[in-house]
């Protein structure tokens, strides 16, 4: 079966770059330059599973077609603005996905987060994380969040979301990834699973599976229920942030008035259908969100379901009034759920001191 096209086209004349074509749409590109349909599969090989990023580099065609591919497809879309590389080994790249027309500030964060066999140990063997974004801003405007302070800008195209990968890889082999950068995925539901179809399909073995992506959300019900039956190929996380129902409409705005039970609700049915684990993710935030009455109050709505909790402590930005929870508080915080029959894990910030919570860059960027 042919692999659909992950992307669109850009505005007005603008060369469409290479993974916005789809393959029938390569082909006849091709052919134009006097190449042949084998020469296409050669060309989506090289790019999307073994990660040549270079026209030049691509020796399986003549030197004319990939002069001829250069001057009339561009092989990415976007360009690096700006690079951050942390003592720890995280790298953050700030990427440009202007198009003709659009303001600077349409840019995107993706960061490739290299495995550690411990806190505050040195890099692993294991493969690297890669967080990507889904939008350019994000209209759920989190207080707590620098992904939605300049507002959403416009979603993603698939071709867009596929090159955040192929650049994670390029820094290094990756072993899982998670969705949860700038933007809300769901808002974004169809461009992100053209995505993923690539990503499974064409990018290389061993591939990122199903149960290797994870697709973070603030968790819509009625489109978490729309998609759970056809069972999307990547795990789900539910940013839930709170158990309180008041104070979830001040952390989520943009899911005020949804009842946190109706969240809960959808992500069963979810489980139901996929038979994936749902992961919650609750961020701690100092004084707000990380006191034993959170911790029990969440014990009990989450009893009894098929899930696990993964806990975030808050990962100070710039102008926030909000603070970082002590380690103590954390530690307790965990160990109240893990003694309620909660599973729980801790996931603390990396790349702190290269602004690697969501937007951060991004928002430092535009000044």
């Amino acid at each position: 079966m042919e692999p659909r096209a992950p992307g669109a086209q850009p505005a007005d004349d603008a060369p469409r770059p290479l993974l916005s074509l789809a393959p029938e749409e390569l082909e006849a590109r091709v052919a134009e330059l006097g190449g042949k349909p084998f020469h296409t599969r050669i060309l989506r090989r090289e790019v999307l599973e073994n990660g040549v990023l270079d026209y030049e580099q691509i020796t399986g065609l003549s030197k004319r077609l990939r002069e001829g591919l250069a001057a009339t497809t561009p092989l990415l879309a976007g360009r690096e603005t700006q690079r951050v590389d942390a003592s720890d080994g995280t790298i953050k790249l700030l990427l440009s996905f202007g198009r003709p027309g659009e303001e600077s500030d349409a840019t995107v964060e993706t960061v490739h987060i290299p495995h550690h066999s411990a806190r505050g140990g040195k890099p692993g063997a294991k493969g690297a994380t890669l967080c990507v974004s889904t939008q350019i801003g994000c209209p759920v405007a989190c207080p707590f969040c620098a992904s939605g302070k300049a507002g959403l800008v416009r979603n993603l195209a698939a071709h867009e979301i596929v090159e955040q990968f192929l650049r994670g890889r390029a820094l290094g082999p990756l072993s899982r990834s998670v969705v949860m950068g700038i933007g809300e995925p769901l808002l974004n539901f169809e461009a992100l699973t053209q995505a993923l179809d690539c990503v499974h399909d064409e990018l290389g073995k061993p591939g990122l599976g199903a149960r290797r992506i994870t697709v973070s959300t603030v968790g819509f019900p009625e489109r978490l229920r729309r998609i759970a039956p056809t069972k999307p190929r990547f795990q789900l996380a539910v940013s839930l942030h709170t158990p309180f129902d008041e104070q979830r409409d001040e952390l989520v705005p943009a899911m005020a008035g949804t009842p946190i039970e109706d969240v809960l609700a959808a992500a069963d049915y979810w489980f139901e259908c996929t038979g994936r684990e749902v992961t919650y993710e609750v961020v701690l935030l100092a004084g707000e969100t990380d006191t034993p009455d959170h911790a029990f109050r969440l014990a009990d709505r989450l009893r009894g379901r098929r899930c696990s909790v993964n806990l975030i402590p808050f990962n100070p930005v710039t102008d926030s009034d909000y603070g970082r929870p002590r380690p103590e508080d954390v530690e307790h915080f965990q160990n109240a759920l893990t003694e309620s029959g909660v599973v729980a894990t801790v996931r603390w910030s990396r790349g702190l001191e290269s602004d690697a919570a969501c937007g951060q860059l991004r928002i430092r960027s535009l000044g």
